[in-house]
């Protein structure tokens, strides 16, 4: 079964808007943990709108589970990631003023700069995942610079889940095939809800982690965190 990683990002984001140390992102995330969460996800960013640096520093020490750590890999970040050691690094190619991810690398124009990086990662034992769109050449490259696992753009996917949703997946299930083959583990992020989840969990039979925050955090408002992460994980176990 894929595991339920969840992205408490824009926990962040409220408790900053009021400037104040609440909701307590630590408590939330433990929560998350007792409420079923197999993972925890965040993603600083370098204007620290929502998760900043020190709160991963907080939450290495007390998450049981897996602490995934997503972002653009300049210097300050990997100087992070190499203080908190986390479970896993995903790699983004944001812009800084990228008001999220919504695009994957383009692993052979940056092959020697991710090469370079990951060797670097290499040093705190962090499984590293890059973040990449459902493409067999791009996805080669990635196991060519040396991840461990790919994470799937998601977006066009979930964009389209309501008009096709075969011909919206049919990329991503070949691709997720030859990641497999290749010896990639699969994750997959971004727009990823209630109501696509499921249908994409069924088709992409090599699918290890989904990364979700806005959508579950959303839904959360309305059935309440525990439920809601219950819910996410009923939509994993097909």
């Amino acid at each position: 079964m894929a595991v339920l990683s969840v992205n408490i990002n824009k926990i962040a984001l409220i408790r900053n808007s009021r400037g104040r140390d609440y909701p307590n992102l630590v408590r939330v995330a433990l929560d998350c943990e007792r409420f079923g969460a197999q993972g925890i996800t965040v993603h600083p960013r370098p204007d620290a709108r929502h998760v900043k640096y020190e709160d991963c520093e907080q939450l290495k020490e007390v998450i049981a589970t897996e602490l995934n750590i997503e972002g653009y890999p300049s210097k300050n970040f990997i100087d992070l990631v190499k203080r908190v050691k986390p479970t896993q690094v995903t790699l983004v190619p944001d812009a800084p003023d990228a008001l999220t991810s919504d695009n994957g690398w383009d692993t052979i124009t940056h092959e020697v700069f991710l090469k370079e990086v990951i060797a670097e990662l290499r040093t705190v034992d962090a499984r590293v995942s890059l973040f990449i769109n459902p493409d067999e050449k791009l996805i080669a490259g990635a196991k060519e610079v040396g991840a461990d696992r790919i994470e799937f753009y998601t977006g066009p996917y979930a964009e389209n889940y309501s008009k096709d949703r075969e011909k919206a997946i049919a990329a991503y299930k070949i691709t997720a095939r030859f990641a497999h083959e290749i010896g990639l583990g699969v994750n997959a992020g971004h727009d990823l809800n209630l109501d696509n989840l499921a249908y994409l969990k069924q088709a992409l039979v090599y699918l290890d982690e989904v990364s979700i925050g806005h959508a579950l955090i959303t839904d959360a408002l309305y059935y309440g965190l525990e439920n809601t992460i219950q819910m996410y994980k009923r939509c994993l176990e097909g």
